[in-house]
């Protein structure tokens, strides 16, 4: 029975972390090309960016609505607390039938004998109307419909540096992630190598060949890797967290790097070619270019409107009215009226205000124009700079290689050299620091020459 009811327990807890996402923590596995194109999806700087682009598509869309007719519609509803007067002399009252002396049918009374006074509406009024615009011709109009298309290009561009701007973000994260865990794996095979030499020499201090002092040597040194082991797997866990804010993944999802940073570095034929590349059309001059536009098409407009505008439009009405309210909506008291007409604004004189915005714009080109050259100047730096540091990287990279091949033979020896009896403790703990610190300047090298190739790549236009 009691077999039956644990053999229960065992797949009733199998089926809930099966099921339950809950008690099952999601892993998300990434190469770094798929990391890329998973943060070009999910990174808030790409969605954003993609964001603008449709903004800059719905900005075309209202320009040009604007040269579409406009038509609006008012329906309106009036009590007149007290009605308009039409003052006329008292011979027309006489005429139209009214009385000076009794203020001219209803109105105020006390009137002088020579003026009558003649309500001008009825207690309540109503009205429809509908009025039509059409733009005719406004340079205004026109500019601004190249201008949200150039906008349109310029998000375009900003979209392409944004995404730029991720996979340096997400490479240089991806390449931190992995320099740690490889550090980690390092100290890891550093804590085995000394407890294995902790265990010889144990051995050895109770057959009478080591010392106490040889044993307490060996567990310093342990005991330091140790602390240092807690600590890298603390700065894995950060830059894991900063890789999957770059990625745009949520935080509670494990991420698993499917790559090595050896796999890296295999090739450092792809690291030497870069070194003779050359640059191409930098997003940035683009952007540049695009804003240069813009500033032209925003002097042209202020330019245009020294023009007149020509505008059509149109109006229909119909409009009721009765002393009583219950009689306002009937149908035979709607009467209409409509008129169409053509409008010509004639700009004159504006105080100067344009011909000092046209100044201004004119001055806003050069300093784009300085902004542009300036540009130039600084990526051919950035790319000489680049190019500088992937090349003491490399070199630095070869000479670590080097250092770590001389500490593995150096810590092997002066390990056989101990077990044979004819070399000392010290000699192993030194060679074994020293090894641990070689391994260590390799990863860190050849992490530099990867960030360094990333910042080549972008210099020269090619980070993808």
């Amino acid at each position: 029975m009691t077999i039956k009811i644990h053999l229960l327990l065992i797949g009733f807890f199998t089926f809930v972390v099966t099921v339950n996402p809950i008690f099952a923590q999601e892993t998300l596995q990434l190469t770094l090309e798929e990391s890329i194109r998973y943060a070009l999806e999910n990174s808030v700087e790409a969605k954003n960016a993609q964001l603008e682009v449709m903004i800059a598509k719905a900005t075309i869309g209202e320009q040009r609505a604007q040269g579409l007719p406009q038509i609006n519609s008012t329906l309106e509803f009036t009590k007149n607390l007290q009605p308009p007067l039409l003052i006329l002399p008292a011979e027309a009252g006489d005429v139209i039938g009214g009385g000076g002396d009794n203020g001219g049918g209803g109105a105020p009374g006390n009137t002088p004998s020579d003026i009558t006074v003649i309500p001008f509406a009825v207690n309540y009024q109503s009205s429809l109307t509908t009025t039509v615009e059409q733009m005719i011709f406004n340079g205004s109009y026109f500019v601004g419909l190249r201008a949200a298309k150039t906008l349109r290009e310029l998000t375009d561009f900003d979209r392409e540096k944004a995404q730029i701007d991720v996979v340096e973000n997400v490479k240089k994260a991806y390449f931190t992630v992995l320099v740690n865990e490889e550090r980690k794996v390092l100290i890891s095979s550093n804590l085995e190598r000394l407890d294995q030499l902790l265990t010889e020499t144990t051995a050895m201090y109770e057959a009478g060949f080591a010392e106490k002092l040889d044993i307490s040597r060996i567990k310093v040194q342990y005991n330091n890797v140790k602390t240092e082991f807690d600590r890298i797997n603390t700065s894995i866990e950060v830059s894991k967290q900063l890789l999957k804010v770059q990625l745009g993944v949520p935080l509670h999802l494990e991420v698993v790097l499917e790559e090595s940073l050896n796999s890296m570095g295999d090739d450092e034929r792809d690291f030497y070619s870069l070194l003779d590349a050359q640059m191409l059309d930098r997003v940035e001059i683009g952007q540049l270019e695009k804003n240069m536009e813009l500033a032209s098409l925003d002097l042209k407009n202020n330019q245009v409107q020294y023009m007149p505008n020509f505008t059509a439009f149109g109006t229909f009405q119909r409009v009721t009215g009765a002393q009583d309210f219950r009689n306002v909506y009937q149908a035979d008291r709607w009467f209409s009226t409509s008129f169409v007409g053509f409008r010509v604004a004639i700009p004159i004189f504006d105080g100067l205000r344009k011909s000092y915005v046209i100044q201004q714009n004119r001055l806003q080109i050069r300093q784009l124009e300085n902004v542009k050259y300036n540009t130039l100047q600084n990526i051919q730096v950035e790319e000489f700079q680049a190019k500088a540091n992937l090349r003491n990287s490399l070199s630095a990279l070869n000479v670590q290689r080097e250092n770590r091949e001389l500490a593995m033979e150096v810590f092997n020896m002066t390990r056989i050299k101990y077990q044979e009896g004819v070399g000392s403790n010290f000699e192993v703990v030194e060679a074994d620091a020293a090894l641990k610190e070689a391994e260590t300047n390799y990863y860190s090298a050849l992490y530099d020459a990867l960030i360094a190739k990333v910042d080549v790549e972008k210099a020269l236009g090619i980070l993808k």
